[in-house]
């Protein structure tokens, strides 16, 4: 059984949805909790995928020059490890920062201010030629729920969707990790935990009820679109997807 690294940055951001998916499509998950103790490997023998997940930590240093957490830095350096060795690599919200500050891009707080919620997002010419994102539809519906933002990519990272207020919501580095601003893992649950004691909510002055029915009423279109999308990340990590191949992928519905 091929095995993915799963690393969850906070108990709040659990694998959920995606957990689901990927073991569907056959990948083994082993989860490794380093907020509550668990140590992280040192580099990623023996995985066939790596997966990070979000958090509400921020992916770059505090005032006083210390990480958002403490084991961000093995963190990046296994991402720097997953590029360089061509490990397929998914990072989503968090992770997708990390990934980014990881390879010398930039992370700010978004001076567009927080986006919370279902919205959607714009797929990029450039998504034609990627092997998981040509089959997304051209805009796909996401949920969001983050106050920093992506605000510079890494050098030689391909740009696969955007949005008006926030240009960087989807990349890829190399030609095997991609990082996603959005979340696709959560279910209803996860987001009225979320929503149950968020700052961000109370920030914009929206209603948490009215929040999360907007994104309950979302979750079948994004299971829709992001379930085949993590099926053929686990098809890559399996070495059943070329990843530069144009040979027939499963797309939607099927």
């Amino acid at each position: 059984m091929a095995t993915a690294l799963v690393i969850e940055n906070d108990p709040t951001d659990d694998p959920r949805r995606l957990g689901e998916w990927l073991t569907e499509a056959g990948l083994d998950l082993w989860v490794v909790r380093p907020h509550a103790g668990d140590e992280l490997p040192a580099d990623l023998a023996g995985y066939a995928a790596l997966v990070v997940l979000g958090g509400e930590q921020q992916a770059y240093p505090q005032p006083d020059g210390t990480p958002g957490a403490s084991w961000f830095p093995a963190v990046e350096a296994l991402l720097r490890k997953a590029v360089r060795h061509r490990v397929p690599t998914l990072a989503i919200c968090l992770g997708a920062q990390l990934l980014a500050t990881a390879h010398a891009g930039m992370v700010e707080r978004s001076p567009s201010g927080p986006e919370v919620g279902p919205g959607v997002v714009g797929r990029r010419d450039a998504a034609e030629a990627d092997p998981l994102f040509r089959y997304v539809p051209l805009i796909p519906d996401v949920l969001q729920w983050h106050s920093d933002e992506i605000t510079e990519l890494p050098a030689g990272a391909t740009l696969l969707a955007a949005s008006t207020r926030y240009p960087h919501q989807a990349f890829r580095l190399g030609d095997r990790a991609w990082g996603l601003q959005f979340h696709i893992e959560c279910d209803t649950a996860m987001i009225a935990d979320w929503a149950a004691d968020s700052t961000l909510l109370a920030e914009l002055g929206y209603d948490p009820e009215v929040v999360v029915a907007a994104c309950d009423a979302v979750m079948v279109d994004v299971e829709e679109v992001w379930q085949p999308f993590a099926a053929r990340f686990a098809a890559l990590a399996l070495g059943e997807l070329d990843g530069s191949a144009r040979r027939s992928l499963p797309v939607l519905g099927h």
